[in-house]
């Protein structure tokens, strides 16, 4: 028995001696500026960089395969400390912010259908929803639990509402969203189509009270030519050429368009 301990423990000496060995030769130096990057990221793993997960954006962005700016939630100033890091000039990136492009409530869409199911988007659109309307937003809110900053929530009649100040622009909402419905707009752009559905209007106007029944008021009345129909249908601004003037937001029939400095105003005053 004695023996057999000792036999084993030399084993386990010698195979011990050679991993360490072969970790030493085979160890790969790792460049310091990576934990000076990676601590200054902030650590959410949103994936909105396109790496996987701040770690792998520290270590693209120390081989100089990543620029400075590419971490979207941590906007300029992070880009200005990554910059110092790494001894370079950045550009400025405009922010970006969600926006949910439908106004379908439970108060403005047609409700066709219950459902009882898993309290997931995903599961939903299998079945089709709960909704007339084929494009827009299932309610059930795999959006809002898909933030990593708690920059969403619902709204009692069944709509995710965005907490500007809180949103990154991360996108996070975005690729959780089987519908597409949500999508990233320019922070400095406040007016906005919030609609999805490319039926046609008569069709549009059955199951939804605010959707788009592209009347092309807006593309007519619009100074800058920003907005344009896509597949005919629907109303959509290259945000490129808008300048906020809001004019298609005071034209538009179905109140499709919303102007945010219109609404934001109204909360002051009230």
């Amino acid at each position: 028995m004695l023996t057999a301990l000792v036999t084993l423990g030399a084993a386990g000496l010698v195979f011990g001696s050679f991993l360490a060995l072969a970790a030493q030769k085979f160890r790969v130096e790792e460049d310091p500026k990576i934990a000076e990057i990676l601590a200054v990221l902030p650590g959410a793993n949103c994936g909105a960089c396109g790496f996987p997960g701040c770690a792998g954006l520290a270590a693209a962005i120390a081989k100089g395969e990543a620029p400075c700016n590419a971490c979207v939630p941590g906007g300029d100033g992070v880009a200005e400390k990554l910059a110092s890091i790494m001894g370079m000039a950045c550009d400025a990136v405009e922010p970006m912010i969600a926006v949910v492009y439908c106004q379908g409530d439970d108060d403005r869409a047609e409700i066709v259908a219950e459902y009882h199911g898993v309290m997931d988007c995903k599961a939903l659109d299998q079945l089709g929803g709960s909704k007339g309307c084929p494009y827009g937003c299932l309610g059930l809110g795999t959006c809002v639990r898909a933030c990593p900053f708690d920059a969403m929530y619902m709204s009692p009649k069944g709509l995710p509402v965005v907490i500007e100040k809180k949103c990154t622009g991360c996108g996070a909402c975005v690729r959780a969203c089987p519908r597409g419905v949500i999508d990233l707009a320019p922070v400095s752009k406040r007016v906005h189509i919030l609609c999805k559905s490319y039926d046609k209007g008569p069709q549009v106007r059955k199951y939804c009270k605010v959707g788009c029944i592209a009347c092309r008021i807006c593309v007519r009345s619009c100074p800058q030519k920003a907005i344009s129909m896509d597949r005919d249908t629907l109303a959509k601004i290259d945000y490129s050429l808008c300048d906020n003037c809001g004019i298609c937001a005071t034209k538009c029939p179905a109140k499709t368009i919303v102007d945010r400095r219109r609404s934001e105003a109204g909360k002051q005053v009230s």
